[in-house]
């Protein structure tokens, strides 16, 4: 099987973030991630020596870094996130976008995974947040039917000893295509005091590709998390305060909204690895 015919591909791009408050801060770096149906994991990683299904490699991809962390099927858990939201969608497919194990270590600060009908159309996102302190939150929001999304939920999850859980999230997303582009806004009373944004051009998932990721972004699951402690650090050398974490269980859901779409609405076919 070619690379191009493989139900997986790559994400190349970088990721912005800026705080507005409580002391201004900002920083940017180069990612990469995998883009995978969830139903196809055998056929997504066959053949290939660099990325592995479930097993220590270079890079790998396990299931088990998502969902309820213990099954190696993922569908389950999606759909049952889907029900306890009251969405009734086809999930005909979902995919799947973080970042792959990297020498055996992964942290996803934000794990997309993209449910799409039998016609290709985004039924819903369900955004996976992952904090340091080995807790999780999946936010489950229907799509609007615009060719951009609009979505927004309240924050439930402590992330940053910076900010207390409280405002809420607005989502400005599309489903991966040939680019990828997402930004995130937190705010507080209207007033947005964080924003992240997410830049990534569709690649082929091969071996030569992967090669050269690892050694142009070398150990980069690992300076995720650095990078996390280290902006922290520069945060509360800037004299922001710092706030205890407050006790929370270590996985929980819940559901937000779509906003009237910004774009009128358009059906395209979710993107495999046939036209990466």
């Amino acid at each position: 099987m070619s690379p191009s015919d493989r139900p997986a591909c790559l994400y190349v791009g970088s990721t912005w973030h800026k705080r507005f408050a409580p002391r201004p801060h900002a920083f940017r770096y180069r990612l990469f991630q995998i883009l995978v149906d969830i139903d196809r994991l055998e056929a997504a990683f066959s053949g290939l020596k660099l990325m592995r299904l479930g097993r220590f490699g270079v890079m790998s991809f396990d299931p088990r870094d998502h969902g309820d962390r213990q099954s190696r099927s993922l569908r389950p858990w999606v759909t049952d996130r889907l029900k306890e939201a009251g969405l009734r969608v086809e999930a005909a497919t979902i995919r799947l976008l973080c970042f792959p194990r990297v020498l055996g270590f992964v942290f996803n600060p934000l794990s997309l995974f993209f449910v799409h009908a039998g016609d290709g159309q985004l039924e819903a996102v369900v955004y996976e947040v992952n904090n340091t302190f080995g807790q999780t939150h999946a936010y489950v929001i229907p799509a609007g039917g615009g060719a951009r999304e609009q979505q927004r939920a309240a924050k439930r999850l402590y992330v940053s000893p910076f900010y207390k859980v409280e405002g809420e999230y607005r989502f400005d997303i599309a489903a991966p295509a040939e680019t990828f582009d997402l930004k995130i806004v937190k705010a507080v009373d209207g007033r947005p005091d964080f924003v992240a944004t997410q830049e990534a051009r569709r690649e082929s998932l091969s071996d030569q590709k992967l090669a050269a990721l690892f050694w142009s972004i070398p150990l980069m699951t690992a300076k995720v998390v650095l990078a996390i402690h280290w902006e922290a650090l520069r945060l509360w050398i800037k004299g922001a305060p710092f706030g205890a974490r407050p006790p929370g269980p270590k996985a929980a859901a819940s559901t937000g909204q779509s906003v009237r779409p910004a774009a009128p609405s358009r059906t395209s076919t979710p993107p495999t690895a046939e036209a990466a």
